[in-house]
């Protein structure tokens, strides 16, 4: 992992050369709000749209490389906001845990979002704005560069398939609740600013698709209460790669599972120090960790 495949992928393939035709436009948003400067920094990243806003965890100044994921929250996800202040455990979109493991968080914005250059492309352009992010990540001086992971929420997670399909760059990628085609957010939904009769738009979008171009180890979670439940199940059924792996989260939601399953992502990340990859899940091992009790000192 960590080097850019020497041969496409066949979404890469597909999406070369391609231009997306939008039917609207994002109107622009407010600028990504300063963060608390010893929680995040704001800072900046190149990517092919311009110069995008980015949260980082602070140098902590102990001289070591440390473990980094890149965090793509679910809603506008080409947005950032508040990422610091105390969430919900029923829905942590924050995903707290792995700050708290002291692994360096990086909440990229892409573009269109906040009052950033470009406009929104629902799923197409931002897998190249998460790449770029992680160009960024990988330079930082406390982050070891073979020790970078990706994870998402919802469209969040979704965005975390697509760019799993395109580049073997992350260690580990981690999808929470994504859609398998990307028609199931529906046209009104404000993520989808383009023709969704188009089938080339939609299948480019559509991590559902193009399961067999992942060679990064992913882990699909979803809660089997609702959510997109049935997007896990379909893509599960449908895969035949052994490097993506669909947990199934008994009496967990789309929201609930976040929380839980991110603390036990974090104690793995920390312990996955070698030269390979070490982090396993098992289904049983997923359920069991999220049903057992909250521990409070």
């Amino acid at each position: 992992p960590n080097n850019e495949p020497l041969m496409l992928t066949e979404l890469q393939q597909a999406r070369a050369g391609f231009q997306t035709k939008l039917t609207s436009e994002s109107e622009p948003g407010t600028g990504a709000e300063a963060p608390p400067e010893k929680i995040f920094k704001l800072v900046t990243y190149t990517a092919a749209s311009g110069q995008l806003p980015a949260y980082l965890t602070p140098n902590p100044g102990d001289g070591k490389k440390h473990p980094a994921i890149i965090w793509i929250t679910g809603g506008d996800s080409n947005s950032i906001g508040d990422v610091w202040s105390l969430a919900p455990r029923s829905n942590d979109q924050t995903a707290v845990a792995f700050r708290n493991a002291g692994i360096v968080m990086m909440f990229p914005s892409l573009r269109g979002g906040n009052n950033n250059p470009g406009v929104k492309e629902g799923f197409l352009g931002e897998v190249d704005d998460i790449l770029a992010a992680a160009q960024y990540l990988k330079k930082q001086e406390c982050v070891d560069p073979a020790r970078i992971y990706l994870g998402g929420h919802s469209t969040g997670g979704t965005l975390a398939l697509l760019v799993a399909e395109c580049s073997n760059r992350f260690r580990n990628v981690f999808a929470f609740g994504p859609v398998d085609n990307i028609s199931d957010y529906g046209a009104d939904s404000g993520f989808l600013p383009f023709n969704v009769s188009n089938h080339k738009e939609v299948n480019l979008r559509s991590p559902g698709l193009w399961l067999d171009s992942i060679q990064s180890p992913t882990w699909v979670f979803e809660g089997n209460n609702k959510g997109n439940i049935e997007s896990l199940q379909t893509m599960a059924n449908a895969s035949t790669n052994s490097n993506v792996h669909f947990m199934e989260i008994k009496e967990g939601t789309h929201f609930s599972v976040i929380a839980p399953t991110t603390e036990l992502i974090a104690q793995k990340i920390l312990r996955d120090s070698g030269e390979k990859t070490n982090i396993t899940f098992t289904e049983r091992e997923v359920n069991e960790n999220f049903a057992q009790p909250i521990m409070r000192n």
